[in-house]
């Protein structure tokens, strides 16, 4: 299982420098843990950056992932996240759903970088 970051779909949608090596990463869709904060925040980017109609199809691809919901021991798995890592939110959230589940965390963001179980994929610029 893996659970991909914002910032990996992003440049993985987005067809950028880095997608390769992102795309050399991804499971097979049935191994792809998705939270709903991830949901929030592709949904939110996409319909700003590319419109509704590409969000609608990204998040009906998400929505026959494994979807996480955030639960209790979640939320405060997050909260020692924040603590521990000094990490924002949304980024605690995602990073322990994932540890919540045993999952690899595939990111191009390097504030995860270093932490336990990640995969870091450094931005390539153009």
């Amino acid at each position: 299982m893996i659970l991909v970051d914002t910032s990996a779909w992003i440049e993985w949608l987005m067809a950028s420098v880095t997608a390769n090596r992102v795309a050399e990463h991804l499971p097979e869709q049935c191994d792809w843990l998705v939270p709903t904060m991830l949901q929030l925040e592709l949904a939110k980017w996409l319909t700003r950056e590319i419109g509704e109609d590409k969000a609608d199809q990204v998040i009906a691809f998400t929505q026959v992932c494994n979807v996480i919901d955030l639960d209790t021991e979640i939320a405060l798995a997050a909260a020692e996240a924040c603590r521990a890592h000094g990490l924002a939110t949304a980024d605690a959230i995602i990073f322990a759903t994932a540890r919540s589940k045993g999952a690899a965390l595939l990111t191009c963001d390097r504030h995860f970088a270093g932490l336990p179980d990640v995969i870091f994929i450094e931005k390539v610029s153009s």
